[in-house]
């Protein structure tokens, strides 16, 4: 058989592998946080038909000739920057401004598993924790559940004060507003503060389902201590799909199936003029 019709073979393969991505960008355009991937081609083996030479005896050197024998994908990239930022005025809803993670534990009680976030759409649970739309908690970064109490918590000196309302500073640490016209905050007894988790790879990052991101190998883990973005409180950031270039991406994609195809086809006629020979 042909060698062209394996190449145009891989071809297709890769393009619909690289539609599948498109696809998936598309559909989610408007979900919150996203970072769109893009596949990566590479070409595959090749068969020398010429071999080179080097110059000797007057003889000109020979550069080799080579026979591609096809395509694959050579990986799947999160492009991991950041959304346009969305105002809400819920005030559970947040944003991170810059580097970071939302540090997420969806396991269950006595078993954590902590993951990562970039979506900041939570809500206030019966308990007063901060959770996110899968009922997951948002945990500081020790492991500890964010909880917003009805309350002034212990350590005030009057604790029946009554909680109306909290705030969420750029560095992550809660405040609370009290009945009064007090409030509670890391000086008074009130430390609570959004775990940001930062990554020296965050495209390393795996991509699980609802939003979230597990460690790989290749994305380190959590650096300590690290500098991170500013926490926008009543905002949350959009997905990064730009669709324009998702829809041209779609026609390069097509037009390259369609070539891929085409070699088949090609190739097939060319197979069938040698089989007539024979007649």
């Amino acid at each position: 058989m042909l060698r062209s019709m394996y190449s145009g073979i891989s071809g297709m393969k890769s393009n619909q592998t690289r539609m599948d991505v498109v696809g998936n960008n598309v559909a989610n355009a408007s979900t919150t946080a996203y970072k769109k991937s893009s596949a990566r081609f590479t070409d595959t083996l090749y068969q020398n038909s010429i071999y080179a030479s080097a110059p000797s005896g007057g003889i000109g050197g020979v550069n080799p000739g080579q026979v591609g024998l096809g395509v694959k994908v050579a990986g799947i990239n999160k492009n991991m920057i950041q959304g346009s930022m969305q105002t809400t005025g819920n005030n559970t809803d947040f944003a991170i401004d810059g580097d970071g993670y939302f540090t997420i534990d969806k396991g269950k009680t006595g078993a954590p598993e902590i993951v990562y976030t970039r979506d900041g759409s939570f809500s206030i649970d019966t308990n007063g924790d901060l959770v996110t739309a899968n009922g997951y908690h948002v945990v500081d970064s020790t492991g500890a559940q964010i909880n917003i109490p009805n309350e002034h918590p212990k350590g005030s000196t009057d604790p029946k004060k009554k909680v109306t309302s909290f705030t969420v500073s750029k560095d992550g640490s809660v405040s609370l507003a009290l009945a009064d016209g007090t409030k509670a905050d890391n000086t008074s007894g009130f430390n609570v503060k959004l775990g940001i988790a930062v990554f020296k790879n965050p495209a390393g990052l795996e991509a699980l389902s609802g939003n979230l991101y597990g460690v790989t190998g290749n994305s380190g883990a959590p650096i300590a201590n690290a500098k991170y973005g500013n926490v926008n409180q009543g905002a949350i950031e959009m997905s990064n799909v730009d669709l324009s270039e998702e829809f041209t991406e779609m026609i390069v994609t097509t037009r390259a199936f369609q070539a891929s195809s085409k070699v088949i086809t090609t190739s097939d006629e060319i197979l069938q003029e040698i089989i007539n020979l024979k007649r």
